[in-house]
């Protein structure tokens, strides 16, 4: 036997405490009958109880509330196996971790923004296979095709300006690693979601977003920031970074490199704003529409069959003949 939510049956610990409270409670009526009248006074006054009554009736009650605490646990025993299909397609989350990404013009700044909308993507995917890549001067992925989304959050948690050496923002590297990332073999449909601030310090955004339509492959991306800008902060220190000349460096978001971006391999721009679910709609409005989900993962799982209703119809066998039970004689 097995259960789904093994956790409640710590609550069986009680039980000794709910018979405790039982037996101080009887005691305690026993003691203000007994300070009310006489023995000889009471019988004529009172319908006689049974003591014996009482005490299957506090059995009774006891055993409803065990088997209501298993019940809640999800007994399951007994097993088969079941066919399923997931259907999807494959992403690659590209995610700018330059400096210019600590830029607070929207708040609490533009990378943990991006890493909050990523979250919020992953638990409205459905059966889709999922990457994450982080880039700035160079490229990594940091995690391959997956299904497993919670080993995304373990990657995305740790996704800082110190996780690239190369400082810089290179678009064109984020898209082909990107790229080198997909199964070649595989014919499903395939989608780059590429999330920055759109500062193209190599300025091969625009040539790499060929190739990869060149090869089906669709660029959807999500601008992060403001295009009237804001100062950079300094990495380890108090400040604001400066040029040459001494003055503050702003970055800003850069619209029109992005949206050419999107438009050439097909896909859909779209800008972060403050509380909106941006990326959730880029994922049903673009992605969603765009592109035809295809079989990744098929096979047989073994399911477990649910026992639960065994014990809660045994509650209420209990708790009806605890109620019919009369402790009293007529």
């Amino acid at each position: 036997m097995t259960f789904a939510r093994l956790w409640l049956l710590n609550i069986l610990w009680l039980l000794p405490v709910l018979v405790f409270v039982l037996i101080i409670a009887g005691r305690k009526r026993d003691m203000a009958l007994n300070s009310f009248a006489d023995d000889h006074l009471l019988k004529r006054l009172c319908m006689q109880e049974s003591r014996s009554r009482r005490v299957i009736k506090t059995i009774f009650m006891i055993l409803a509330a065990c088997l209501m605490i298993l019940g809640l646990s999800g007994p399951r025993w007994g097993e088969h196996f079941q066919e399923v299909t997931r259907k999807g397609v494959d992403i690659i989350v590209c995610m700018d971790v330059s400096t210019s990404m600590l830029v607070e013009d929207i708040k609490p700044n533009r990378l943990e923004r991006a890493k909050r909308e990523v979250m919020d993507l992953v638990n409205v995917l459905a059966g889709d296979r999922l990457g994450l890549l982080a880039f700035a001067g160079s490229a990594y992925l940091q995690c391959p095709l997956t299904m497993d989304y919670n080993a995304l959050y373990m990657f995305l948690d740790q996704f800082s300006p110190d996780i690239i050496p190369v400082m810089g923002t290179n678009l064109s590297e984020a898209i082909n690693t990107a790229i080198a990332g997909f199964d070649k073999e595989s014919n499903t449909d395939k989608v780059i979601i590429l999330i920055t601030d759109g500062e193209d310090n190599e300025k091969g955004g625009v040539a790499a977003a060929k190739k990869a339509a060149g090869m089906g492959i669709r660029i959807f991306v999500f601008g992060m920031g403001d295009p009237s800008g804001g100062p950079v902060p300094r990495m380890g220190e108090s400040g604001f970074e400066q040029d040459k000349s001494g003055k503050i460096i702003l970055s800003k978001l850069d619209e029109d490199g992005l949206r050419q971006i999107a438009q050439i391999s097909d896909g859909v721009y779209v800008r972060s704003m403050e509380g909106d679910l941006d990326l959730d709609r880029l994922y049903f409005a673009g992605i969603r529409r765009k592109t035809t989900k295809s079989t990744l993962k098929s096979g047989k799982i073994k399911v477990y069959e649910e026992k639960f209703y065994i014990f809660l119809i045994g509650t209420l066998i209990l708790l009806f003949w605890e109620g019919l039970l009369d402790e009293r004689f007529f």
